[in-house]
C-alpha cells in the first residue's frame, strides 16, 4: 500500500471516489448532526476540473485541492476505513505539500469540523498549525495552515 501511486482522478473513477467519501466520513453524520460536506461534492465536477487525486487500485485514498494565488487549498482528504492506519493519509497530505511546492505556492491550508476531533490529534502531527475556530452557518470548524520551506 505505501508504494502506491497518487494520481489525477479519471471519469471512471467518480463512483469510487464518492464510495470512498461516503465511507470516510459517513460515521460522523450523527456526531455532528448533518451529512458532512464532502459526502455531498458534485464529485465529477471536480475530477473534470481536475481537482481530485486518488491512490490505490481500487481506490483507497483521495485528496480534493483548490489552488488559489497564495496557497493551495485541501477540501477534502479521506482514506477508506479499511486503510486506515496503514499511511495512505499521511502520503496524501505529502503528496498536497509536493503539488503545492510544484506550483509555487508556500503554504496549505484546510478546515475541519470541531466535532472530528480526530483530524484534530493528526495534522499537527504534519506540521499543521490552527490559525483560528470559526462558525460558518451551522459548521463549527477549526482552520489549518502549513507554511511550505
Amino acid at each position: 500500500m505505501t508504494n502506491e501511486q497518487i494520481r489525477a482522478a479519471e471519469a471512471a473513477d467518480v463512483s469510487a471516489v464518492k464510495a470512498v467519501a461516503d465511507a470516510a466520513f459517513e460515521h460522523y453524520i450523527e456526531r455532528i448532526g448533518q451529512v458532512p460536506q464532502p459526502m455531498e461534492r458534485d464529485h465529477a465536477a471536480n475530477v473534470a476540473a481536475g481537482r481530485v487525486f486518488v491512490t490505490g487500485d481500487p481506490v483507497v485514498g483521495l485528496v480534493v485541492v483548490e489552488e488559489h494565488a497564495d496557497h493551495l487549498y485541501l477540501d477534502t482528504i479521506a482514506v477508506h476505513p479499511g486503510a486506515q492506519g496503514q499511511g495512505v493519509g499521511g502520503r496524501l497530505l505529502r503528496f498536497v505539500e509536493a503539488h503545492a511546492r510544484a506550483r509555487g505556492l508556500s503554504e496549505v491550508r484546510l478546515y475541519t469540523n470541531a466535532l472530528m476531533w480526530e483530524n484534530q490529534k493528526i495534522y499537527p502531527k504534519f506540521g499543521y498549525e490552527v490559525v483560528e475556530r470559526r462558525v460558518d452557518g451551522p459548521y463549527d470548524r477549526v482552520h489549518y495552515r502549513k507554511r511550505l520551506v
